[in-house]
């Protein structure tokens, strides 16, 4: 099996320093930046137990540099780049573009008024041969179409309806063997019914509203393990029992920017 390989980014000028969600209101201006670089190299010190790790300069005045999964899509050699929704974020595109150029990716074409924020809102499913989209905050409705025609793998296309998770990755974690772990409440009912309609009921972890807060759907999962900032016992217990050993390791910094494990992370080796 192929070590996975994943894209990270040091939080040097990580902080809240605008708001473009809800937990960003709490947020701005109270991260701490020694905490914070405490908590990523907890984060980083799991993940290199587990997989190759490669990593993209820090820029000054691109505070969400820092969330790695929303740099792009990967699917083997070809990545599409991201076209993020808020002026505060574009500035990310060009550092990331040149990291993949570098790094022997092929880019993919991409229209430049369909917004499309990467792994953030699009995520591939591990028990069949289909990507989920999210829309509804960040990604067009129209980029599911797009990524069709790039990738050639169809999307499942969701919408979200609460705006504290305003990303797909915030709120459903493919999983290995076809497992999905989700929060119905965040995204409308058609939507809730697709899930149903493309997972099966044992395949199904339903989280809560507590789980939901503490992000754990915003999880990474490799070798076996899956990091979360935090998730309940009964979570866990759940995770355990599909044969995923829980480490839960405080991202609580990240937290205040609307982030965790899963958006400081971007699996390289998709296929």
């Amino acid at each position: 099996m192929t070590k996975q390989k994943i894209l990270m980014c040091a939080p040097d000028f990580f902080g809240v320093d605008y708001v473009i969600n809800p937990w960003m209101n709490e947020g701005l201006h109270k991260t701490n930046s020694l905490h914070a670089r405490s908590q990523w190299a907890n984060l980083k010190r799991f993940l290199e137990q587990h997989a190759e790790l490669k990593f993209v300069e820090p820029q000054k005045g691109l505070p969400d540099m820092v969330f790695t999964a929303n740099a792009g899509m990967v699917l083997g050699s070809t990545v599409i780049v991201s076209r993020f929704h808020s002026e505060q974020r574009r500035g990310e595109e060009s550092p990331f573009k040149k990291w993949f150029e570098a790094n022997g990716f092929t880019i993919a074409p991409w229209p430049t008024d369909i917004e499309f924020e990467g792994a953030g809102d699009a995520l591939f499913d591990r028990g069949k041969n289909f990507v989920w989209t999210g829309h509804g905050f960040r990604s067009s409705e129209k980029a599911a179409g797009v990524i069709e025609s790039i990738f050639k793998r169809q999307a499942v296309q969701v919408k979200l309806v609460d705006p504290r998770w305003y990303h797909l990755d915030t709120c459903l974690c493919p999983l290995p063997d076809g497992y999905v772990m989700y929060y119905p409440a965040a995204f409308d009912e058609a939507s809730q019914k697709k899930i149903a309609d493309h997972v099966p009921e044992e395949k199904r972890i339903v989280i809560g509203e507590e789980d939901a807060l503490k992000f754990a759907c915003n999880a990474v999962d490799v070798d076996g393990i899956i990091i979360l900032n935090d998730a309940s016992t009964e979570l866990q217990d759940r995770l355990r029992r599909i044969g995923l050993t829980p480490i839960i390791t405080s991202l609580a910094e990240f937290m205040k920017s609307g982030g965790s494990a899963k958006c400081l992370t971007l699996k390289l080796i998709e296929s």
